[in-house]
């Protein structure tokens, strides 16, 4: 896992959230492009708002050359080709680091949030 050094996973970018949701929807099932959205959509984080297309793709580019998820055509059905996602192993392992990196980023928003709390009530007191 040389390749997850730089992933958002181990939590230096808060602004790539979108990376995890692509791969829990893609632990469910293998998706095309589009389908991925509309599952991000539906997650929590997202509260049924599309996010970014353009975003989406870009991310499903760059997950797929860190070896996070892999491709193929889908020519089966009718209508021009769609290309469908799979989770490696690899994206499996980042999902997981996701979890932990996560409940780390809530522990320290809450200790956070306490902090700020306290401070505010502080200065309230002594007004």
């Amino acid at each position: 896992m040389n390749n997850l050094k730089q992933c958002p996973c181990k939590g230096s970018n808060l602004d790539k959230m979108i990376q995890p949701a692509i791969l829990a929807a893609l632990v469910k099932e293998e998706l095309h492009g589009y389908k991925i959205i509309q599952r991000v959509a539906e997650t929590a984080m997202f509260n049924g708002n599309k996010p970014d297309p353009t975003g989406v793709y870009r991310h499903l580019k760059t997950m797929e050359s860190m070896g996070l998820i892999i491709s193929s055509w889908d020519t089966n059905n009718s209508g021009p080709a769609k290309r469908i996602f799979k989770i490696t192993e690899d994206g499996y392992q980042c999902l997981c680091t996701w979890i932990s990196t996560l409940e780390d980023y809530k522990n320290t928003i809450d200790t956070f949030l306490n902090e700020v709390k306290s401070v505010i009530s502080n200065d309230k007191s002594a007004q």
